[in-house]
């Protein structure tokens, strides 16, 4: 696998413990969590995914973008995508037309995209729509076998749509931002439906996502008042 995705999967599974880090609870106070959600995530305690897992193993064989794998009567070359995961290896047999996708590319639903905890400052948005560009380059006509929903074909137009729909939820988030908004006031304008708890972290990491993405952009400004950050549209400055 890649050397992102295995030490990832390393940190991820070695860290249990009775309780979430003080960076947590600092993480969902600053995304305007309330208390009451912070308590029931503290009893969970911490650590899920290595219980959700089999073992990772201690040691792996890296795979680099460009690398060819052959594996059968197939050659498969290595695409590194990221953003939804750090190093998110696509497999494509150029010969045989088809490429196994993965979450990189999904025929229906777009993958979550989050800020994660691990690394609060950077910018998996924008790594996302930077791989869109980059996998724009393969063949339009490969069979893509994603790893939710049927096989598809018309991979350029699903990148286009992909990277069409983050805009315009960018555009409507900057818009929204001529208010101050907490990272969990943007659920309706992301999403358009009522967030449940069994996804409550997943639409925190994806807002936070694209709250970050108009920061690099330039369009937001972060404001932290009481340990909570508040986002707003730059030009209003």
């Amino acid at each position: 696998m890649s050397r992102g995705e295995w030490l990832f999967a390393r940190m991820l599974s070695s860290d249990v413990r009775e309780a979430p880090p003080p960076e947590a609870l600092s993480y969902w106070r600053a995304a305007g969590w309330e208390e009451s959600r912070i308590a029931a995530e503290v009893e969970k305690g911490w650590g899920r995914f290595a219980s959700a897992v089999s073992p990772v193993p201690v040691s792996h064989i890296r795979i680099q973008d460009g690398d060819t794998l052959r594996i059968g009567m197939r050659s498969w070359k290595a695409v590194i995508g990221s953003g939804h995961s750090p190093e998110h290896v696509c497999l494509v047999d150029e010969s045989g037309g088809l490429m196994i996708a993965g979450d990189q590319v999904l025929p229906r639903i777009t993958s979550n995209v989050s800020l994660s905890l691990s690394e609060p400052e950077a910018d998996p948005l924008g790594d996302w729509l930077d791989s869109i560009a980059r996998l724009r380059t393969l063949d339009e006509n490969l069979l893509v076998l994603p790893s939710h929903g049927e096989p598809f074909l018309g991979l350029h137009a699903r990148l286009d749509a992909l990277a069409l729909g983050h805009r315009g939820r960018l555009d409507a988030l900057e818009e929204a931002l001529a208010e101050p908004r907490r990272a969990v006031d943007c659920f309706g304008i992301l999403f358009g439906r009522k967030i449940g708890d069994g996804v409550y972290g997943l639409a925190t990491g994806e807002a936070l996502a694209h709250l970050r993405r108009l920061e690099v952009e330039g369009k937001a400004v972060r404001e932290v008042r009481d340990g909570v950050h508040h986002y707003r549209q730059a030009r209003s400055a």
